[in-house]
């Protein structure tokens, strides 16, 4: 009997271990760093272990929840090497392969390595750049319905536009992985 107790602690143990695991969010506020802006009202947030793919293509069942979430213009492939960001929209990339080193917020800022299975939510003006990468790295990337993408370059001329640019962007109406009860609704507000 008391193997059989000790079996079913040991379970719910486990159960709960994957499901906090399931349902961490790491969130980064980003200062302003030189000429970028990053988001100052919106951190940026990192869903650990929120993708599990069962058939063949998993980005293709990325793909199908960004869509039922309402976040569209989708593309697969990595980040780019250099650093840049996007004034008129969020961007969400979830990670459907390997892993990689990602410096976000700018120049100076420590990498955060992302990993297969995971989402990151880019507020409109955080800068991100790939460090480094491995496993066949590849990313499926989205916006919220309603909000075009530009792309910048943390150069001081386009620095004042992209800061008007970015307190103008609204709100997405759904968590790209979670939908309008996501955990992005208790953080973005």
């Amino acid at each position: 009997m008391k193997h059989r107790w000790l079996l079913h602690v040991v379970l719910l143990f486990i159960m709960s271990s994957m499901y906090a695991q399931k349902n961490e969010v790491i969130i980064l506020q980003l200062d302003e760093n030189g000429f970028f802006p990053n988001n100052p009202e919106l951190p940026v947030l990192l869903y650990r272990n929120v993708f599990h793919y069962s058939g063949p293509d998993p980005a293709s069942e990325i793909e199908k929840v960004f869509r039922e979430n309402n976040w569209g213009g989708s593309w697969r492939n990595g980040i780019y090497d250099f650093q840049h960001y996007h004034s008129t929209a969020h961007e969400a990339l979830g990670v459907y392969a390997g892993w990689a080193e990602v410096q976000l917020g700018g120049p100076g800022n420590e990498p955060v390595t992302i990993k297969k299975g995971d989402l990151v939510v880019l507020p409109a003006g955080t800068a991100h750049r790939l460090i480094n990468s491995g496993g066949g790295f590849s990313v499926v990337g989205a916006y919220p319905a309603g909000q075009n993408w530009d792309m910048m370059y943390g150069k001081e001329p386009e620095f004042e536009k992209a800061k008007q640019n970015i307190a103008l962007v609204p709100l997405p109406e759904n968590d790209p992985a979670f939908g309008a009860t996501g955990k992005m609704f208790e953080i973005w507000k």
